[in-house]
């Protein structure tokens, strides 16, 4: 007899595996745990076989009290019949059902491979190894925001030029031109990463080149040099804290960048060669945006230390010595200082951080009057700028060619400039003639 609704819903587990036949082949199987499957038996070639066409329900539930909580059905009594008739026609045209159903579900699952979420996360995966870990993260945040939601299943070799535009146009016009275009970057890359893999043939994103708008290059405000004996002076009558001074006076004298300078270990200072070696890496401090951050090149930054600079540690090493970090919180030694102490200083001075300078323009304020000097060779003050060089051969060479001797002489040079403002502007190539007479 057919099976019913209600009577495969009544249906009981017992201790061993049972079966209940609804005609044309189609019958339930019923496990001690209480799972219950569909499966249609056919004939093909003379041999028996058999297809799963899918579960009515899972294991039973069972509330605190032992009663039985029905499970939700997934694929109901008329369900299996359709599946099964559908099954049918297949064998009557010639097609085995089991071996087409395998063929689907293969290709399913490569269509799920190869859907750009899939494809954007492996590509991502491969190359993470070569990020610090908030680069990284930064990466996948943007793709998990800004394109997943919109093509993340629609399989790379369905997607056009136009496609992947429509979904940067929406960050363009939210105002994030900078993120557009690092996602274009990144965009640009996982279709490379496709057609290496062979899932497509050609990169739509190439042709995503000048469909942008491209911000505006932002400088950050620096002093020209004619103004440094006055903030020389200001920095020198500082009445807030002594670190806070500190990490005026150190990131003039070294030009650093803040991160560089503000998750510093006193294991990087090495005072007896008065060099201060920033890894391309830090240890992670937990709750700190960026703490993993070091030299930005993501090579090892080394930092001749003038005299001045050694002395500045020196006063300070007193107060925060005995922690890891050379400028620990106020609250938690084991948290940096803010990453707005520096122009929040500069702000008490009396300077507009936006319009006159803020802590990066002292690396403007440095490279300035070290070119202007000239005594000092243009590859080793970019590589005391520790700057990218674009040109990749170039670029090997200045990485090799450290230039470590004329640097330690140029951060004393720019020390000793720096005091000789005390009482009125000198400019670097009058300081310069005067030091060589």
């Amino acid at each position: 007899m057919s099976l019913t609704a209600q009577a495969v819903k009544n249906i009981k587990p017992s201790s061993k595996l049972a079966k209940k036949a609804d005609g044309g082949g189609l019958f339930l199987w019923i496990f001690p745990n209480g799972s219950k499957y569909w499966r249609w038996r056919y004939y093909l070639g003379g041999k028996e076989k058999l297809l799963a066409l899918g579960v009515y329900c899972g294991p039973q539930q069972f509330d605190s009290q032992g009663n039985v909580i029905d499970s939700a059905v997934e694929m109901s009594l008329k369900e299996a019949r359709e599946a099964r008739d559908k099954a049918k026609r297949l064998l009557d045209n010639g097609i085995d059902p089991g071996k087409e159903k395998a063929e689907s579900k293969r290709f399913a699952q490569a269509h799920a491979e190869n859907n750009i979420e899939c494809v954007a996360r492996e590509w991502h995966d491969k190359n993470r190894a070569r990020w610090v870990p908030d680069h990284a993260n930064r990466i996948l945040r943007r793709f998990e925001m800004d394109v997943f939601p919109f093509i993340g299943k629609e399989a790379v070799d369905s997607l056009k030029t136009h496609h992947l535009l429509d979904v940067l146009r929406k960050v363009e016009g939210r105002g994030a031109l900078d993120v557009a275009n690092r996602l274009q970057q990144h965009l640009v890359a996982v279709m490379r990463y496709a057609v290496q893999t062979g899932r497509i043939a050609s990169n739509p994103a190439l042709d995503l080149q000048g469909a942008l708008k491209v911000p505006e290059k932002q400088h950050r405000a620096a002093l020209p040099l004619d103004q440094l004996p006055s903030l020389v002076k200001r920095i020198g009558d500082y009445k807030g804290r002594t670190l806070t001074r500190a990490a005026l006076r150190l990131t003039l004298l070294t030009f650093l960048r803040s991160s560089e300078l503000r998750m510093a270990r006193w294991e990087e200072i090495d005072f007896e060669r008065a060099v201060w070696t920033i890894p391309p890496t830090r240890k992670p401090i937990e709750g700190v945006r960026y703490s993993t951050r070091g030299a930005k090149m993501r090579t090892p930054h080394v930092v001749p230390l003038s005299h001045q600079a050694i002395a500045e540690l020196d006063s300070i090493h007193p107060i925060t010595g005995r922690f890891e970090l050379i400028f620990a919180g106020d609250n938690d030694s084991g948290k940096p200082m803010s990453e707005n102490t520096i122009n929040q200083a500069l702000r008490n001075l009396g300077y507009d951080t936006k319009a006159d300078v803020c802590g990066h323009g002292f690396r403007a304020m440095a490279c300035s009057a070290l070119n202007e000097s000239g005594i000092w060779a243009k590859d080793a003050i970019e590589r005391q700028m520790s700057h990218a060089e674009r040109n990749t051969v170039r670029a090997a060479y200045t990485h090799k060619a450290e230039y470590l001797s004329e640097r330690r002489r140029m951060m004393q040079w720019w020390a000793d400039f720096l005091d000789a403002q005390q009482e009125s502007y000198i400019e670097p190539s009058e300081f310069a003639t005067l030091q060589t007479r």
